[in-house]
């Protein structure tokens, strides 16, 4: 099945984390994100992957090349991000012509349910949700506890939503649907694939394939989530060096170049990336990724955490429920706060808006080349933009 991946968006919603590589490459466990779509997209029946780039797009084409597991790629190009549907008009160009599938290259899928979406005649995926009214709710006239139900149409962010469907985002398409492609302008400006989706329920009978699994990466508590599911599926294996004074419990993966040193103790899930280092006397806890290059000091702490490329955490320093970005470097004695006083959910700026992250727990989130001076405290929630500084002994209670 002939599959388009969406992956031409700048991730806004993910600053300071997409400020210069672009939402779908950051880095889930041992790969991109993008990567882990594509992967379930080719277990459950891709034959072809027509890839739609825009923002930092070298970054993707470089990673996947022409052939990807053995399915050749097609890269197009979204020189303007006018939505959803521009997007795969863009792609139609590249489809032969029959059905094909659509999916967002920052979303992840279950590969049962994904297979079944793609061995289905038209279809949107949907996933059930206790509060659908944030969310497309997809319209059906079929019981809402079957798997598979007809859709008749899809509402946004309803106030009485008349299911509780959301929709996925993923989509398999009859042929007619490329002939469908030019749509008008959405209230937000934006040329939406649901019109499509809307065209071709009134045409065919489109099913509602339940998923299973499924999680929209589009903010940077969400790339922790994506990052504990997939550490939640880790089998455990050492190819680097660890010393024989570590305790490495559950499944924790130590890849080839990678150093664990003496007293240290790792709880898995948890993943050590080629040529990063930890220890010695570290503790590291709770779906943790160490990324390539970087560095866990002496007496250090990271729990439930994604160290990127070459980020290091200096000795005495606590980093918990946290993203840091590549190259950041915390100085000694940083610690990170990653929970209120008041124990309500910790809220995060996106887009400039404070919102609730449905969190208790969450730390902060660094862009790449932060750097902190000895015995900074950040306080939870706290987002560092790009290449800022943290003074020595500096608190931290507002962005930077």
């Amino acid at each position: 099945m002939q599959t388009v991946v969406l992956a031409a968006g700048q991730g806004t919603r993910m600053r300071p984390l997409t400020a210069s590589r672009p939402k779908p490459m950051l880095p889930v466990g041992d790969r991109p994100l993008v990567a882990h779509t594509v992967d379930t997209a080719v277990d459950a029946g891709a034959s072809h992957l027509v890839v739609v780039v825009g923002y930092e797009a070298d970054d993707v084409r470089s990673y996947f090349g022409e052939t990807y597991r053995d399915v050749p790629v097609t890269f197009v190009v979204q020189a303007e991000q006018r939505g959803t549907a521009d997007a795969v008009r863009v792609a139609s160009e590249a489809l032969a012509d029959g059905p094909f599938v659509v999916l967002n290259g920052d979303a992840l899928y279950d590969t049962p349910s994904l297979r079944r979406l793609y061995e289905s005649g038209p279809a949107v995926g949907s996933y059930r949700v206790e509060n659908p009214s944030s969310y497309g709710v997809l319209i059906t006239d079929g019981s809402e506890e079957a798997d598979a139900v007809r859709v008749t149409g899809v509402i946004e962010k309803p106030a009485e939503p008349p299911s509780n469907r959301i929709n996925t985002g993923a989509y398999h398409f009859p042929a007619e649907a490329q002939s469908w492609l030019e749509v008008g302008e959405s209230e937000r400006g934006e040329l939406e694939l649901t019109d499509v989706l809307e065209r071709t329920c009134s045409e065919f009978a489109v099913s509602a394939v339940t998923f299973e699994r499924w999680l929209d990466v589009g903010r940077p508590w969400e790339l922790l989530a994506a990052t504990e599911w997939k550490l939640g599926d880790l089998d455990g294996r050492v190819e680097g060096e660890v010393h024989e004074d570590a305790i490495l419990e559950g499944p924790v993966v130590v890849e080839e170049g990678a150093t664990v040193r003496s007293g240290v103790v790792v709880e898995g899930p948890a993943l050590v990336r080629a040529g990063a280092t930890v220890g010695p006397n570290a503790y590291v806890r709770g779906a943790t990724v160490v990324g390539e290059g970087g560095k866990v000091g002496h007496g250090v702490e990271v729990k439930n955490s994604i160290l990127m490329e070459g980020a290091t955490v200096g000795h005495l320093s606590y980093v918990g429920d946290s993203v840091l970005g590549r190259d950041v470097n915390f100085g000694a004695g940083t610690k990170v706060a990653n929970l209120r006083h008041d124990g309500a959910d910790v809220k995060l700026t996106v887009k400039g808006e404070r919102v609730s992250t449905g969190r208790r727990k969450l730390g902060v989130v660094i862009g790449d080349g932060v750097k902190t001076g000895i015995n900074a405290s950040l306080n939870a929630g706290v987002v560092l933009s790009e290449g800022a500084t943290v003074g020595p002994g500096e608190v931290v209670t507002r962005d930077k």
